[in-house]
C-alpha cells in the first residue's frame, strides 16, 4: 500500500511518500528544481515491492515541505529533518538511499546516527571533499521555472536525450512552477558556497561504519564521476562502487532495471545479516 502524508517534524510539516511494509528504506531526492520525493523514487519503491517500507520525503524547500520559519535549506537542516522524520514515525533502524544532494544527506545521517543507519546507497552523490561546482550543476540550480528551463535541465541530467520527451518536459515544468517560491531562496549565486555546504569533512566520512554502495554514471556531467567518487573511496571504511557506462546523472531512470536489481541485492544482503 502506498500513501502520501504530512508528518510534523520539529514543529514543521514534512510531506512524505510511505510505501510497503517491512525493513525501512529512507530515500532522499536530489536538488533540481521541481524535484520531490515521490517524483524521484515512486517507481523504484514500486519495483522494490511491498516487503520493504520505503519512505521518500520532500526535503525542506521542495515539493510540499516548506522551509521552517527562520531557517533556510542546507545540509544541516535536511539531515536533521530526515532523522526527525524517522523519529516521528517510530522507525528504529533503516537503510538510506540518496541521489545527488540526497547522497550527501544520506552520508551525513550515517555519520551522525551510526546505531540506526544500517546501509547507505549514494547515487551520483555530492559530498566529497574538495568538490567544485560543475557548469552543469550551476545551470541546473539556476534553471528558470517553465518549459524552457525544464528542457534544459533534463538535457543535462540524461545522457540519452531520447528521455527528454515533451511529456517529461511538461511534467517537470509543472513541478518547477508549483515549487518556484520556496526553491528560489535555496541556491542563489555565487553557488560554489552551496557545494561547500554539502561537502563532508574527512573526519565525518571516516566516522561512517555502515556499508556504503556508491552508484554513478560514467557520463555524469552534473557531479562528474572522478571528483565525486574518488575522495569517497579514500575516506569511507566499508565502500564499494558500481559505475554504469553510457549513463548520465540519473541511473535510476537511464538504467532502471539494472539499478533496481543492484539496489535490491545490496539492501537484501544487509537485511539477512
Amino acid at each position: 500500500m502506498t500513501t502520501t502524508r504530512t508528518v510534523t517534524v520539529d514543529g514543521s510539516p514534512v510531506h512524505v511518500l510511505d510505501s510497503g511494509t517491512g525493513p525501512a528504506v529512507l530515500m532522499l531526492h536530489g536538488s533540481g528544481p521541481g524535484t520531490t520525493g515521490s517524483g524521484a523514487w515512486a517507481a523504484t519503491a514500486q519495483a522494490l515491492g511491498p516487503s520493504w517500507r520505503v519512505l521518500a520525503p520532500d526535503h525542506a524547500g521542495f515539493g510540499r515541505t516548506p522551509v521552517p520559519v527562520g531557517s533556510r535549506g542546507g545540509l544541516r537542516l535536511w539531515t536533521r529533518q530526515a532523522a526527525g522524520l524517522m523519529d516521528a514515525l517510530g522507525v528504529g533502524d533503516y537503510a538510506v538511499v540518496g541521489h545527488s544532494m540526497g547522497g550527501a544527506v544520506a552520508l551525513a545521517l550515517a555519520a551522525e546516527h551510526p546505531g540506526r543507519v544500517t546501509r547507505v546507497v549514494a547515487v551520483s552523490t555530492m559530498g566529497a571533499p574538495g568538490a567544485s561546482l560543475s557548469a552543469d550543476l550551476d545551470a541546473l540550480w539556476a534553471a528558470p521555472a517553465g518549459p524552457t528551463g525544464a528542457r534544459d535541465m533534463l538535457s543535462r541530467l540524461f545522457l540519452d536525450q531520447a528521455l527528454v520527451t515533451d511529456a517529461a518536459v511538461a511534467a517537470r515544468a509543472d513541478a518547477m512552477l508549483a515549487g518556484v517560491a520556496a526553491y528560489a531562496g535555496l541556491f542563489p549565486p555565487p553557488r560554489q558556497r552551496w557545494v561547500d555546504d554539502l561537502t563532508l569533512p574527512a573526519r565525518t566520512l571516516a566516522a561512517i561504519r555502515a556499508p556504503v554502495l556508491l552508484v554513478h554514471g560514467a557520463d555524469d556531467r552534473v557531479t562528474p564521476l572522478g571528483p565525486a567518487t574518488r575522495p569517497l573511496l579514500d575516506h569511507l571504511a566499508d565502500v564499494r562502487l558500481h559505475v554504469f557506462g553510457r549513463c548520465g546523472h540519473v541511473p535510476a531512470v537511464e538504467h532502471p532495471r539494472e539499478f533496481r536489481h543492484l539496489l535490491a541485492d545490496f539492501l537484501r544482503t544487509g537485511h539477512r545479516r
